[in-house]
């Protein structure tokens, strides 16, 4: 019995050759994942696991019970032999994977093909195999991960059942008694440890391509970390260049390329000579993958290069895709197709899908800058044409009268437009320039109502450095006298308030008007509020710039009381600089 131990043990080393090639396969790769597999790969996993049974049995010991003489591969046996084998190691394997179906299917295959071999134990053993996956089955956990100890265990019950089996069918008994005492120790325990070994090296080739996997994922996250300030700038040979010197440094191939649709945007590393930023795109490789948005793997003939010498051998090219559109191409060279590994395919895969997100970006940003300067443009519009004919005929009236007024309400007029004008193409003005823009507005509005409107200010200088953006002041206070003291008898009052606080600069705009009603008051600023005189497009427009500029604290407080005025405010956060400063 114990001399079987070593030869049983040495054919183990079966095990680690299968396990290895069975992790290329994407039918195991599923089991191993818990997905539910097709009805091919069904098939395909039954069929594997059955040739590894079949496997264990052609490498198995053949022992003869009336000679008691060991031989090495068994290919046919008389009515006096069996086999001590690791069939049972496949069968185990593909039941605790893949359950019932996938075990007793691997043990048919493997038991009719045992029984066609011979011996006195071939039904036994023919009858096992099927119970073996059927046992395994029982222990496949499809939500848990697989543990050792029970690939030890089934594998070693799944031998025991054998066993008896062989007891309870081969004839005559004296004669399996014999043979289950020589040989069914050593297999018990080498078909045990062998199941154990075959999901061993499995976890632990899975477990390494994942760290690679994972590197590489880590390696792509920062390429795309440190290419995200060219990129968001748009797919130009600017910033095209600057990532592939980012990317050509940190990854070890001879040259990185990025193109358009149309032309070769930058080209970093070896044959930089000839491969030329500017020039159309020559490689039909690179043009396969605009067309198709599929990443192809070219060789020397496929790179299309006629210049003598060049050092570039192949390419992985990668799409650049843009809301599922290819907009370009990545493109890796290598000296030959040698060096193209899994690993640096998954790089470029990984990388120009981060890629192809911050050009996604880029075109948000680009699309959010639109619509502000539509905002803009908007509240320009909002700039009722009476404003200006009023203006101008109130300085028309003072033009004999009072010629020095006439002209100074001519230069603040000049002044409001020019501003007006000119908040399309900045972003962020300062309080001061936005307090000046109100100021003009203001002094018109002043003299149109003849000593009717005051103005009163309450500013803080320290505040006014404060960074806002352009057309956010003027709208509130056009609001007061369009709405609020428009057609009020009394004299009308505006306070304009700005207060430098710890949380940040707070600004607001107060009347004395008639005030708003509480059921329109709630819809101010959030939406457009359709009514005879406005729809309240200045307010939100006003306010969903706030809120996308300052954050949600920074969103308008409007108060008011019918008769009682109404007060609009909004907070402006201090920025880091102003903090530490």
């Amino acid at each position: 019995m114990f001399e079987l131990f070593l030869p049983m043990l040495e054919r183990l080393g079966i095990i680690v050759t299968v396990a290895f090639i069975i992790t290329r396969f994407r039918f195991f790769r599923e089991l191993i994942d818990r997905k539910a597999l097709n009805r091919k790969q069904h098939y395909m996993a039954i069929a594997f696991f059955g040739l590894f049974g079949i496997i264990g049995t052609y490498t198995g010991i053949t022992y003869d019970t009336q000679s008691f003489e060991f031989g090495s591969w068994a290919y046919e046996l008389n009515e006096s032999e069996a086999i001590a084998n690791s069939r049972v190691i496949g069968i185990v394997a593909a039941g605790l994977f893949g359950g019932y179906r996938i075990g007793a299917g691997a043990g048919l295959i493997a038991g009719l093909h045992r029984f066609s071999l011979g011996g006195f134990t071939g039904l036994a053993c023919g009858i096992s195999a099927i119970v073996a996956g059927i046992i395994a089955g029982f222990f496949h956990k499809k939500d848990q991960p697989l543990k050792l100890k029970t690939a030890l265990l089934v594998g070693g019950l799944a031998e025991t059942i054998q066993m008896g089996i062989i007891l309870g069918f081969a004839q005559p008994f004296e004669r399996a008694w014999e043979l289950v005492q020589e040989i069914g120790l050593p297999m018990i325990v080498a078909n045990g440890l062998g199941s154990a070994l075959f999901l061993l090296i499995i976890r632990n080739v899975l477990n390494e391509e994942e760290k690679a996997g994972a590197l590489q994922a880590q390696k792509a996250l920062k390429l795309a970390e440190s290419t995200v300030s060219h990129l968001r700038q748009g797919l130009t040979e600017n910033s095209a260049q600057k990532a592939c010197q980012i990317i050509y440094e940190e990854v070890g191939v001879s040259a990185i390329s990025m193109t358009d649709k149309e032309y070769i945007l930058a080209h970093v590393g070896q044959a930089d000579d000839h491969h030329q930023a500017g020039s159309t795109i020559q490689t039909l490789a690179t043009r396969e993958v605009i067309q198709k948005g599929e990443m192809v793997i070219a060789g020397h003939r496929d790179i299309s290069c006629d210049h003598t010498g060049c050092p570039l051998g192949a390419a992985v090219i990668a799409p650049l895709k843009r809301k599922n559109e290819t907009v370009g191409t990545l493109k890796f060279y290598v000296r030959s197709e040698k060096e193209i590994s899994n690993v640096l395919i998954e790089l470029i895969q990984g990388l120009s899908a981060l890629l192809g997100q911050q050009l996604e970006i880029a075109e948000a940003e680009k699309a959010q800058e639109l619509a502000r300067e539509a905002e803009v443009k908007a509240l320009q519009a909002q700039v009722n044409p009476h404003f200006l004919f009023n203006s101008l005929n109130v300085i028309v009236s003072l033009t004999r009268t009072e010629p020095d007024r006439a002209r100074s309400l001519l230069i603040a007029l000049s002044k409001f437009f020019r501003q007006n004008l000119g908040a399309t193409t900045k972003r962020w003005t300062s309080l001061a320039e936005e307090l000046s823009h109100v100021k003009a507005y203001l002094l018109i509005e002043e003299t149109r109502f003849v000593d009717k409107l005051h103005v009163h200010y309450d500013i803080e200088d320290q505040a006014l450095s404060a960074k806002i953006a352009p057309l956010t002041l003027q709208p509130l206070v056009e609001n007061c006298i369009k709405h609020g003291i428009k057609d009020q008898e009394g004299e009308s009052e505006i306070m304009i308030q700005i207060k430098y606080l710890s949380e940040g600069v707070r600004v607001s705009v107060k009347d004395n008007g008639s005030g708003i009603l509480p059921e329109r008051l709630h819809h101010l600023g959030l939406e457009e509020v359709t009514s005879e005189i406005g729809t309240g497009l200045g307010l939100y427009n006003v306010n969903k710039r706030l809120e996308l500029l300052h954050g949600k604290n920074s969103k308008l407080q409007i108060e008011s009381e019918p008769g009682q005025g109404t007060r609009i405010s909004f907070l402006i956060p201090h920025n880091k600089e102003e903090v530490s400063a």
